[in-house]
């Protein structure tokens, strides 16, 4: 996990992803979104719920266990799981309201899928800020460890396909300076073939709900 002078790091970078998505729904919510706006806004927001979750997974299973064995904080780590799981509620809750609306778009689930996102926002940001302050200052320093090694090969895991839809999510609308530092980890030609190729289905059927 590289990290830059301003403190960049690839978790960072997601995170960004992360924010930048829940803020966008907040934002469509402020309308009165049709059904065709609502249908629009749950698929969306379905992609990243599944982002967020392959995310968390990921630390779940291999990166916390990890930093067990090279001696983290065992209570800290329970810190994060148990915020997972809060967020997973979390998530799970604004799915729920966004489907009410969309099969019956009124005032009431309106202002139902906006009480959500509220409560979403909260929860995610809390915890991506611990994460940022607390457990990051952990594990940068085991990043260059034959553990971490074996860790980043698990996580990159996943079908090439997976891979573009990743990268053309994680680069929309990327600040220059994180796409600056996303090329110090990964040459901007290959997340760049990526995104266009195989994260076709993302810039066809996601990204264009946030424009």
């Amino acid at each position: 996990m590289t990290t830059a002078a301003d403190g960049l790091t690839m978790n960072r970078l997601i995170h960004g992803a992360v924010r930048r998505d829940v803020r966008r729904l907040a934002e469509a919510l402020e309308a009165d979104p049709d059904q065709d706006r609502a249908v629009d806004l749950l698929r969306a927001y379905r992609f990243l719920r599944a982002e967020l979750t392959r995310h968390h997974e990921g630390e779940d299973t291999h990166i916390w266990p990890m930093m067990a064995r090279l001696g983290a904080d065992t209570s800290l780590l329970e810190q994060m799981e148990s915020e997972h799981e809060a967020m997973a509620d979390a998530l799970g809750g604004v799915e729920a309201a966004l489907v009410a609306l969309a099969s019956a778009p009124s005032r009431t689930t309106l202002d139902a899928a906006r009480e959500e996102v509220a409560t979403m926002s909260g929860i995610v940001d809390a915890h991506l800020r611990h994460e940022e302050d607390e457990l990051e200052p952990v594990l940068v320093p085991m990043t260059s460890t034959p553990e971490w090694a074996a860790v980043e090969k698990k996580l990159r895991g996943g079908s090439v396909v997976e891979a573009g839809r990743f990268f053309a999510w994680l680069t929309d609308e990327m600040p220059a300076e994180d796409k600056a530092f996303l090329g110090t980890l990964i040459p901007p030609p290959v997340t760049g073939l990526l995104s266009r190729l195989l994260g076709r289905r993302y810039s066809r059927e996601i990204a264009p709900v946030w424009a």
